[in-house]
C-alpha cells in the first residue's frame, strides 16, 4: 500500500473514531454529515458538523481528498509554472458553549505534487498539529494538553516536540494584535523525505499525533463541564472568539488553500464560532482572570 493510500485510509478512520467519541462526550447532539464533490471531478470530502449540544455549541470534523491542476496562486507559492496535486487530510474545530472549556483545533494532512497529470510525485510532505484556545486559563489543563503531544512526539525523537511547539507559537499568532490565538500545542509542515527522515517516518509520526487527539482534549472537557459561569464569562469568551475569527480569516494558510482550490465554502468556514463579538478598545481589568490569560497570550510559556 502506498503512503497516499495508507494516510487517506487513516484520515477516514480517524474521522469516524473522533466523531463517535465526541458524540458520547456531548451526550445530546450528534454529527450531521454532508458529502461534497469538488468542481471539475477533483475529489471531495465528508463534512460532519455538531451544533447546539449539551457540551459543544458548534464543531466540525471534516475530511477531504482533493486533486487536480494547481491554481495559479498556489503555483506562484510553490514556484512552479505548472503542476498537479493530491491533498488529503482531516481538520477539526470544537467550540464548547461553556467558557470554562477551551476551544480546540487539530489538522493532519498529506500533499503530493506532480509535474504532469497522472505522473509520479516530484514532491510530497506531511503537515498538521493541534492547538488549544482557552478563555479562562487552568494551568493543569495546559500542561496535560502539551504533555500528551510531547509523549506522542518523543516516541519518534526527543527533539520533535520542542521544535513543533515553537513552530506552533509562531504560526498561531495574530501579528496585528501582538498576541497568540491560544496557548499553542504543536505545529509542523513540509515534512519531506531527506537527510533527516524518510516519508514513512513522517507518516507514522503524523498519524500518532492524530491518534493522540482524544486523550489530549476529552479529559479537559470532563474536568471543566461542571464549572460555573455566567454573563461575564460568556461576554469575555465572545470577545476572544473574535480574535479566533481574525486569525482564521487573515493568517491561516489552510483557509487560503481551501478557498483558492475550489474547496467547499461551508466546510472551510465551519471553523468559525456561532456567537462572537468585537467591542471597541476593550481591555480586561488588571489582576483579573481575563488579564492573566491575556498576559500568557502575549508571552507564550513552556508548559512541559
Amino acid at each position: 500500500m502506498s503512503i497516499k493510500e495508507s494516510f487517506t485510509g487513516w484520515v477516514h478512520d480517524a474521522q469516524d473514531r473522533i466523531c463517535k467519541a465526541l458524540e458520547s462526550a456531548d451526550g445530546r447532539a450528534g454529527f450531521r454529515e454532508d458529502s461534497w464533490e469538488r468542481d471539475g471531478d477533483g475529489g471531495g470530502g465528508r463534512s460532519r458538523v455538531i451544533e447546539k449540544g449539551k457540551i459543544f455549541e458548534k464543531g466540525g470534523v471534516n475530511t477531504s481528498v482533493v486533486h487536480g491542476e494547481l491554481p495559479e496562486l498556489i503555483r506562484k507559492r510553490f514556484g512552479v509554472t505548472q503542476g498537479w496535486f493530491y491533498a488529503c487530510g482531516i481538520s477539526l474545530v470544537l467550540h464548547p458553549e461553556s467558557p470554562m472549556i477551551p476551544t480546540v483545533h487539530a489538522n493532519f494532512r498529506y500533499f503530493e505534487l506532480y509535474e504532469k497529470e497522472d505522473g509520479d510525485p516530484v514532491d510530497a510532505w506531511f503537515g498538521g498539529g493541534a492547538d488549544l484556545t482557552p478563555y479562562y486559563l487552568f494551568e493543569e489543563d495546559a500542561r496535560h494538553f502539551h504533555q500528551i503531544y510531547k509523549t506522542a512526539c518523543d516516541r519518534f525523537h526527543p527533539e520533535l516536540y520542542p521544535r513543533f511547539k515553537i513552530e506552533c507559537d509562531r504560526y498561531f499568532h495574530n501579528k496585528h494584535r501582538g498576541e497568540s490565538r491560544g496557548i499553542g500545542g504543536i505545529f509542523f509542515d513540509y515534512l519531506r523525505s531527506g537527510q533527516e527522515q524518510n516519508l514513512e517516518f513522517w507518516h507514522d509520526m503524523t498519524t500518532a499525533c492524530g491518534d493522540a487527539f482524544l486523550s489530549s482534549y476529552l479529559p479537559l472537557v470532563e474536568r471543566r463541564k461542571n464549572e460555573l459561569w455566567g454573563d461575564e464569562e460568556r461576554y469575555f469568551q465572545e470577545l476572544r472568539r473574535g480574535r479566533y475569527v481574525e486569525f482564521n480569516l487573515i493568517h491561516d494558510r489552510g483557509t487560503l488553500f481551501g478557498l483558492k482550490t475550489g474547496g467547499r465554502i461551508e466546510s472551510i468556514l465551519m471553523s468559525l464560532p456561532p456567537r462572537v463579538r468585537w467591542d471597541y478598545n476593550d481591555h480586561p481589568e488588571p489582576d483579573t482572570r481575563q488579564a492573566v490569560l491575556l498576559d500568557v497570550l502575549k508571552n507564550p510559556r513552556d508548559w512541559v
